[in-house]
């Protein structure tokens, strides 16, 4: 079942390159038998829709029970409910008191519809919900994964085979950046283990979000900049914020594969500093090194380059981040950055001491396909102040008073197989 406001091909059907029978016949693979095309920025109406259509199938069968007919199977895993969770019956009223008026206006989707996917829903043994950036880079982007997760709960499909959450990453090791502390507002726990490890006082004070790193360059709060990759200028919600912030900056440093758009954008002072793709052999003093990497699917992995580099004066990244340190500190702290600059297992075996979950690191990324990072919530344990997982309501789809208005135009971005999203 597919949920999209644009018809996509590759959602509806897939011709296979790697098969010699659908490359020869132009036949291909049906992938979707049900495509919904919901409305832009709608998809919150549209789960809520699904879980109203189930909560009504499951009471049907109770009051169908109750009137001696022949038994009828609950919709809900009540079971699962009473065990493993919080707040259904908030969320049920909340449910409840959402009208179909409502989740049609809001979705776009009729529903006959929605509830057509409810009853395939209701005879699934086991489900997975993959979403893509169509649902996070939205205002509501957390309560529409909050409403993903409501609907898996009310069935049992966390925590067992075949079921859960797939978050489909708009780029390759976003996941694994997270997973090893990458973030504006770090944990305190993070940061202590980064003191006990390095031996050095982390800040504690939050940094900044993508948004408020802008403002904070346009509005002269920030005087530098270090871009690993990325065309920040295009890719931004504002990229004329974001080119008035380049331009007031004291220092811009981009380290990056390719040339864009963001690089013309002058800081008081700029450097570009090419560096090595994950496809270059990446040659340092104890030998050809390979990096690490975490899929959505929580498996990481080694990936190592084996092209020849374009020039033997393009450095890895890990060898241009470690100089600008040593620049930098001048030898302030007890870190040996030449010693990580040559053997990135050193780095590994850091990451280790930090992340309990990383134990044996160098050892078990050699294993082939790598390794998987466990989630709690596959193992039912939840990490929650109610130690349950916790269905949460989210704003009546009320709230919104430009649905149906027909003066309001929607905005959506689109992009193309092999289209980078800043082309």
């Amino acid at each position: 079942i597919v949920f999209n406001p644009l018809k996509e091909r590759s959602l509806e059907r897939f011709e296979s390159p790697q098969s010699v029978v659908e490359m020869a016949t132009g036949n291909s693979t049906p992938i979707a038998s049900t495509y919904l095309q919901v409305k832009v920025g709608g998809d919150a109406a549209a789960i809520k829709g699904i879980a109203k259509a189930l909560v009504a199938l499951d009471d049907a069968a109770r009051s169908s029970n109750e009137a001696g007919a022949a038994a009828a199977a609950p919709t809900l895993d009540h079971d699962f409910i009473a065990e493993h969770t919080a707040g259904i019956e908030a969320y049920i009223a909340d449910l409840r008191e959402t009208t179909w008026e409502a989740i049609e206006r809001g979705s776009g989707l009729s529903r006959t519809d929605l509830e057509g996917v409810a009853q395939i829903y209701a005879v699934s043994k086991a489900t997975i919900v993959c979403y893509g950036m169509g649902i996070t880079q939205q205002r509501t982007g957390t309560s529409n994964v909050q409403q993903i997760a409501n609907l898996l709960l009310l069935r049992g499909n966390m925590g067992r085979p075949g079921a859960g959450i797939c978050p489909l990453r708009g780029h390759s090791n976003v996941q694994g950046d997270r997973t090893v502390g990458i973030t504006e507002r770090p944990k305190p726990a993070f940061l202590d283990r980064m003191r006990d490890v390095f031996g050095f006082e982390p800040p504690r004070k939050d940094g900044h979000s993508v948004v408020e790193s802008i403002a904070a360059m346009r509005d002269g709060k920030a005087k530098a900049i270090v871009c690993l990759g990325g065309n920040l200028a295009i890719a931004s919600s504002d990229p004329q914020a974001c080119a008035e912030g380049f331009r007031n900056m004291d220092l811009a440093v981009h380290i990056t594969t390719k040339l864009n758009r963001t690089h013309l954008l002058m800081a008081k002072a700029t450097y570009v500093l090419p560096c090595l793709g994950r496809t270059e052999l990446d040659e340092q003093a104890d030998g050809p090194q390979s990096v690490t990497v975490e899929d959505s699917m929580s498996m990481v992995h080694a990936s190592r380059g084996f092209l020849r580099p374009p020039g033997e004066n393009v450095k890895s990244e890990i060898w241009i981040v470690g100089q600008i340190a040593k620049a930098t500190l001048k030898g302030k702290g007890a870190i040996d950055w030449d010693a990580f600059i040559g053997n990135y297992d050193l780095i590994r075996d850091k990451i280790e001491a930090v992340f309990p979950d990383f134990a044996d690191y160098n050892r078990r990324v050699r294993e082939p396909g790598g390794f998987h990072l466990t989630n709690s919530a596959a193992l039912r344990v939840w990490n929650t102040d109610t130690k349950k997982a916790n269905f949460l309501c989210t704003p009546t789809l009320e709230d919104d008073s430009t649905n149906g208005d027909p003066n309001v135009l929607r905005l959506t971005t689109l992009r193309a197989h092999d289209q980078y999203n800043t082309t």
